[in-house]
């Protein structure tokens, strides 16, 4: 099954493999440019490519070298990826991240800032290309009024992304970043409309996902989540079943082409329990990707079981540019290199051999 072509919203996909979304930081100037279009091109044999998580505005800018959407200049770089991955007869998404409290104010442009939904400060460092590892900066507890400029910013990304040739945006609401901040009740303690209760949390994710529809149309629209998830102080917490079944079933009703659904128990977060992974897709009703430490073995079985309709690769994705032809003739993986995980340049991004 996982080699079967099949159909996601209005696109016809050539496998159920997705290349899961994983941040690369080799936009100089956090401008998407050729080396970055050779690197998904080298990995166009997956029936659909999540890109890395991607700024829709300067204050979406957390971490060193990661690309933007927002300006003219990111617009024309993407451009250049999409082309390359669609000559290859790929499917690309972008995924929209706006890091939110996660990040440092020496990664951000003049005139930007940390914000979240809170001014609580994250714990732990950031990287800095000018200083190295630094703490976390603080952030401004957003107002309603700051909410709302986001979503705006979100949705002339969503356009933008159009412009510049995608064939949809996954909306980033897991890993601990803005969206998720809002929807955990570990990091939202507010207590005005978008916070205070689960229908409150999940509010700024539904007004931000209800937009981009809008924008750009309910087939070009993903979303990722990680309930059970533990990056940047989140972690599961009580209702976190029952608020992520209501989310599903209201993001099913908005009729959005994917729910991304992330387990993290192969990184050492507790498992998400089977029965959530059930209730999930059976509330959103559409398209479900599977993600977490998946093998080729693991991925055909839970396709077969009908656990979910695509399944996503990460690091398998990322040592190996030819993984579906080496996944089908049952050769063995290149290793990932971590030192070069977020290193600027080719070496452990564009250099890794196929299989011969």
């Amino acid at each position: 099954m996982l080699h079967d072509p099949t159909t996601l919203a209005a696109l016809s996909l050539k496998n159920r493999f997705v290349m899961a979304p994983m941040t690369r930081s080799r936009a100089t100037g956090n401008v998407p440019n050729a080396l970055m279009a050779e690197y998904y091109a080298q990995r166009a044999g997956a029936g659909l490519i999540v890109t890395e998580g991607t700024a829709p505005s300067p204050n979406a800018l957390g971490y060193a070298r990661i690309p933007g959407i927002y300006s003219a200049e990111q617009v024309e770089g993407w451009k250049l990826v999409t082309k390359a991955v669609h000559d290859k007869g790929g499917k690309i998404f972008v995924q929209l991240m706006h890091t939110g409290r996660v990040g440092h104010t020496l990664n951000l442009p003049k005139g930007a800032e940390i914000v979240g939904p809170t001014d609580k400060v994250l714990g732990g460092d950031m990287y800095t290309d000018q200083e190295g590892p630094k703490p976390h900066s603080a952030p401004r507890a957003m107002t309603e009024a700051d909410i709302t400029s986001t979503i705006a910013e979100i949705v002339a990304s969503s356009t933008n992304a159009i412009a510049a040739g995608f064939d949809g945006v996954e909306l980033h609401a897991a890993n601990g970043y803005l969206l998720e901040q809002f929807l955990n009740a570990n990091v939202n303690t507010r207590t005005d409309g978008y916070g205070g209760s689960a229908e409150n949390r999940n509010r700024f994710t539904l007004e931000t996902t209800a937009a981009v529809v809008k924008a750009i149309g309910k087939d070009k629209v993903g979303i990722r989540l990680s309930p059970y998830g533990v990056f940047n102080e989140t972690g599961a917490f009580d209702g976190v079943d029952a608020q992520y079944v209501e989310l599903a079933k209201k993001l099913g009703a908005l009729g959005i082409a994917y729910v991304h659904f992330v387990d993290h128990e192969a990184m050492g977060a507790p498992p998400v329990p089977v029965s959530l992974k059930r209730a999930v897709r059976e509330a959103f009703g559409g398209t479900f990707v599977l993600s977490g430490g998946y093998d080729a073995k693991r991925a055909e079985a839970d396709l077969t079981e009908k656990h979910g309709d695509l399944v996503a690769f990460g690091r398998p994705f990322l040592a190996n540019p030819d993984l579906v032809t080496r996944f089908q003739a049952g050769k063995e993986l290149n290793a990932p290199d971590m030192g070069t995980f977020y290193t600027p340049g080719e070496k452990g991004y564009t250099d890794y051999p196929t299989a011969t």
